[in-house]
C-alpha cells in the first residue's frame, strides 16, 4: 500500500454518493507498500479501503482481481470483498485513476515474526489455495519467469549504483535459475505477494488476507517459495529452519505438497527470491521524490538468494 495519488475530502464524499455505505467521517492515506494509493476510509456505516489503481497493475486484470477476491471471500477466506455501487458495479473511477472500495479487515500484521505466526500462515496459504478452485478466469503471473529478464534490462546499470557489479551477478543467477526452472507442477490461483504487511493477525489468529493485486494462476509451489523468503529468514539474513518447518508441515496438513514439489523447492525459492530483489530495485532507481511511500532494501534479498544457492534440496527448509 501507498500514496500517489492524493483525493481530496471533497472528492472522496461526491465518490460515496455513488454508494449505499453512508457519508463520509475519517479519510487518511495508507503509507506501507509500493503499489497502489490507498486510503483508509471510514463513513457512518462503517471502516472501508479506497484503492486507487496505478503503476503495474493493468487496468484489464482489475475485474478478475476483484472477483477472484469475491471468489475467495464467498468460499470463507477472511481477505477483502470489494464493495458494488449502486448500479452493481465495485470497479469506478476516481482522481483519473481506476478505484474500488473493499471491506476492512480487523487485525495488525506481525511487526516480529514468530514461529508461531508460520504455521497459521501455511494453513491460511493452502486453504486459499484450494479456495480458488472453480473461479474459471486464469491470469497469467505478470511477474513470472518470463517477465525476469525484462525486468532486469530495464534496470539496466542502475543496480551498480547500489553495488557495484550488481547487474552482471543478477544476470549470471538470473540465467542458473531460469535453466533449472520447473514444468508441470500442480497449478492454480495464488496470491504472489503475501508478505507480512499483507497478513492481520487478531488474537493469535489470522484476520485477514490482503493485497491481492499480484495475484495470478500459477506454481502453488511458487506462492509457499514467496513466503518461505518473506517469512523464514532473521535480521542477519540467515534462515530460521524451525520457521520453514513449522510453514511447510502445515500447509502440506491441508494441502500435501508432491514429491517433485518438495524436490524444486530450492529453485522456487532462488526465483522468488529474484523476483522480489528485482522489483525492490527497480522501485528504489525509479520511485518519484516526494511520494508518500516506503521504499525496501533490494539487498535484502541477494543475501536470501545466496542462501538458496546453496540449498541442496528440500531439507534445507525443514521437510
Amino acid at each position: 500500500m501507498a500514496v500517489y495519488t492524493e483525493v481530496s475530502d471533497e472528492a472522496v464524499a461526491g465518490f460515496l454518493a455513488e454508494y449505499d455505505i453512508g457519508r463520509i467521517v475519517a479519510f487518511r492515506g495508507i503509507a506501507e507498500g509500493v503499489e497502489n494509493s490507498n486510503y483508509a476510509l471510514r463513513t457512518t456505516g462503517g471502516d472501508y479501503i479506497l484503492t486507487l489503481y496505478e503503476r503495474r497493475v493493468a487496468p484489464e486484470d482489475l475485474p478478475w482481481f476483484l472477483g477472484l477476491m469475491e471468489h475467495l471471500a464467498g468460499r470463507g477466506i477472511p481477505c477483502p470483498r470489494p464493495v458494488p455501487g449502486r448500479d452493481g458495479s465495485a470497479l469506478r473511477h476516481l482522481a483519473g485513476r481506476h478505484a474500488a472500495i473493499t471491506t476492512f479487515l480487523p487485525g495488525v500484521w506481525p511487526r516480529r515474526i514468530q514461529r508461531a505466526h508460520c504455521a497459521p500462515l501455511g494453513t491460511a496459504l493452502a486453504k486459499l489455495h484450494l479456495a480458488g478452485e472453480g473461479y474459471v478466469p486464469e491470469r497469467g503471473n505478470g511477474l513470472g519467469p518470463h517477465a525476469w529478464p525484462r525486468l532486469l534490462a530495464a534496470i539496466g546499470t542502475g543496480g551498480d549504483m547500489l553495488r557495484p557489479g550488481l547487474g552482471t551477478e543478477l544476470e549470471a543467477a538470473l540465467a542458473r535459475i531460469l535453466a533449472a526452472w520447473p514444468a508441470g507442477l500442480p497449478r492454480g490461483h495464488i496470491h504472489a505477494d503475501l508478505f507480512p504487511d499483507n497478513v492481520f493477525f487478531l488474537e493469535g489468529r489470522i484476520s485477514g488476507l490482503i493485497d491481492f493485486y499480484f495475484a495470478a494462476t500459477d506454481l502453488f509451489a511458487y506462492d509457499v517459495a514467496v513466503c518461505l523468503n518473506s517469512w523464514c529468514f532473521e535480521s542477519d539474513f540467515s534462515c530460521n529452519v524451525t520457521k520453514a518447518r513449522a510453514l511447510l508441515h502445515a500447509y502440506d496438513a491441508a494441502r500435501p505438497l508432491s514429491a517433485p514439489e518438495r524436490a524444486a523447492l530450492p529453485v522456487l525459492c532462488q526465483g522468488a527470491a529474484m523476483r522480489f530483489l528485482l522489483t525492490r530495485l527497480y522501485d528504489w532507481i525509479n520511485t518519484p521524490a516526494g511520494a508518500l511511500v516506503t521504499r525496501k532494501d533490494p539487498i535484502e534479498y541477494l543475501r536470501r538468494l545466496y542462501f538458496h544457492f546453496e540449498a541442496r534440496d528440500e531439507h534445507a527448509y525443514g521437510l
